[in-house]
């Protein structure tokens, strides 16, 4: 079975999605294309590789995942393709493999990148302004019907990482950030499982609203109650029961949150 998953900024209205589809059948025709997203916020790279690295692991070995948020299409930043583990990623080099990339380096994957440099690989007219259609999702198919990687492009080590915020902890404070606000207004923060497991919890702060207790699911309280909870990605994220809580606390992106630790730890 071929699978190829599709993560873009694109929307729904324009059709471009869909011809990321055509485009993949005319060289894959048995190729069976998932979507992941195409409501990534118009050219966020950083929500775009939380996307795609939260989702990667929960397809079957062997799949391509094709990303494109792509705000430098066109000028001098390189398409890609990767192997990461069981997976390939073909994307630009812009940061979008980020989160992709440090998961499978963290799990100690075999990994490969090459600089997409290879236009027998392209469609035969490359646009300046869609490169998703014109070379990613070409990639993409070839991946698909088993095209060695390496034949692609060359082998790169350098690929372009977004930087990620990572939590900092002081003597009673360990001081995170809301990373991604999602559909039900959830604030998920940068704040995962490893960095609670051995603390004792006080409060968890977000400006001058504290919560006192870690719950165990989204309806673990009352209605319209603040809680904290660790989300299935396994990160330390705020909610609202039966509400959003992005619109009740007017929360943005990089906005802090704080974990009150008790002072024996």
């Amino acid at each position: 079975m071929k699978y190829i998953t599709l993560t873009t900024d694109f929307g729904l209205e324009d059709g471009y999605a869909g011809v990321l589809k055509g485009v993949i059948w005319g060289i894959a025709p048995d190729a069976h294309i998932a979507d992941i997203s195409h409501l990534v916020p118009p050219q966020d790279l950083m929500a775009g590789a939380l996307t795609l690295g939260r989702a990667i692991a929960y397809f079957p070995p062997g799949t391509v995942h094709l990303a494109v948020v792509d705000p430098g299409v066109g000028t001098q930043r390189r398409p890609i393709a990767a192997r990461l583990g069981p997976y390939f990623v073909v994307a630009p080099d812009n940061g979008l493999i980020t989160q992709a990339l440090r998961r499978a380096e963290q799990r100690k994957q075999s990994l490969a990148i090459v600089h997409l440099n290879k236009p027998a690989f392209w469609l035969s007219d490359v646009s300046n302004v869609f490169h998703g259609r014109d070379i990613f999702a070409p990639v993409a198919a070839h991946l698909a019907n088993g095209i060695p990687l390496e034949e692609m492009g060359d082998l790169i080590t350098d690929p372009v990482r977004l930087h990620f915020p990572f939590p900092k902890a002081s003597r009673d404070v360990l001081h995170g950030e809301i990373i991604h606000i999602d559909h039900f207004g959830n604030l998920a923060t940068n704040i995962d499982r490893s960095y609670l497991k051995s603390l004792q919890i006080q409060e968890i702060r977000f400006g001058r609203h504290i919560i006192r207790r870690l719950a165990c699911a989204y309806g673990d309280g009352s209605p319209g109650e603040l809680l904290a909870l660790i989300d299935s990605s396994d990160l330390l994220s705020l909610c609202e029961v039966n509400g959003n809580a992005a619109a009740r606390l007017g929360a943005r992106i990089g906005d802090r949150v704080e974990v009150v630790i008790h002072s024996d730890w």
